[in-house]
């Protein structure tokens, strides 16, 4: 059943939490639902854990974005998310829940059964039919940059895989760019700039020194004027920078996660809503004082 289009988010009031439910055999961070006996009462449970932990958001993905990783095919995808999709929908009907996809039908089956978001990894730079789907649901996007090449992969068995040798000309001013490109894609599709979020790629397509970089200057991505997610989540820039595997990186993330927060993120994307969720209302307490009215 389509979901009726939700109101924007207020985003002047606080930072908002999309959890991450990986379905999926082979995500880098091991939290693959599908490595449970029961996926839909696995997907379910772990909706209702970063519920009561604090997400907003709910994002399902069906194929793993590692650095490394291949892709799968449609039917295996569909196969994969719109049970889980139609499982926590029914379980919470009020959730926001974004489908993870770059491929037009699988985003079309997934708001037909339950989602009310699309995350386009490639920013609508791989499937030229996605845009129209977005538009006729007039649901919000959210559109990353991405320059991910296999073979610029460097894979490493206890840290996992890494980009080496990636190069801009000008990262940031490549990055603003190329995420303008694909808000022109939305545009020419009919999708207005208010359903529109944009998400800088941190690990994709991007050596460490790079990722660490374009943290530090998220605000020059914000400048572009659009809401902003950021999903540094226990990515392999923040094990290489810290010798960590993944299971060892919520430190990293949380520091990750606050600095984007005071450099204007509006979305979070992670997998320990737990932990961030009180590492984002305090960062929250500080930066956004003025803003909930709170004493200066």
């Amino acid at each position: 059943m389509k979901q009726q289009p939700l109101a924007p988010l207020p985003w002047e009031l606080r930072t908002y939490i999309m959890g991450i439910i990986n379905v999926t055999p082979d995500s880098f961070s091991g939290d693959g639902i599908m490595q449970a006996d029961d996926v839909i009462r696995a997907s379910v449970n772990q909706a209702r854990l970063f519920l009561r932990q604090g997400a907003d958001i709910l994002d399902i993905g069906g194929e793993s974005t590692r650095p490394g990783s291949e892709p799968i095919d449609e039917q295996q995808e569909l196969d994969r998310v719109i049970p889980v999709i139609k499982a926590i929908r029914n379980a919470f009907p009020e959730v926001r829940i974004s489908i993870d996809t770059y491929k037009a039908s699988v985003a079309e089956k997934a708001l037909t059964t339950g989602a009310n978001w699309v995350n386009d990894v490639w920013g609508f730079h791989a499937d030229p039919e996605l845009p129209a789907v977005v538009s006729e649901f007039g649901v919000p996007v959210v559109l990353m940059h991405n320059r991910s090449k296999p073979g610029s992969a460097q894979l490493e068995a206890r840290l996992g895989g890494r980009y080496v040798g990636v190069e801009y000309d000008d990262l940031i001013g490549d990055i603003r760019r190329e995420l303008l490109e694909s808000v022109a894609l939305a545009h020419q599709a009919g999708i207005p700039d208010d359903r529109i979020i944009l998400d800088p790629g941190i690990g994709f397509g991007k050596t460490v020194s790079q990722n660490l970089e374009l943290l530090d200057r998220l605000d020059e991505i914000k400048d572009l004027g659009y809401p902003l997610l950021v999903g540094p989540s226990r990515k392999s820039f923040i094990g290489y920078t810290l010798d960590l595997p993944p299971d060892e990186r919520v430190e990293g993330t949380a520091v990750a996660v606050s600095l984007s927060i005071d450099r204007g993120a509006n979305i979070v994307r992670v997998h320990d809503v737990g932990v961030i969720s009180r590492v984002v209302r305090m960062t929250d307490a500080i930066v956004r004082r003025n803003q909930a009215g709170q004493e200066s």
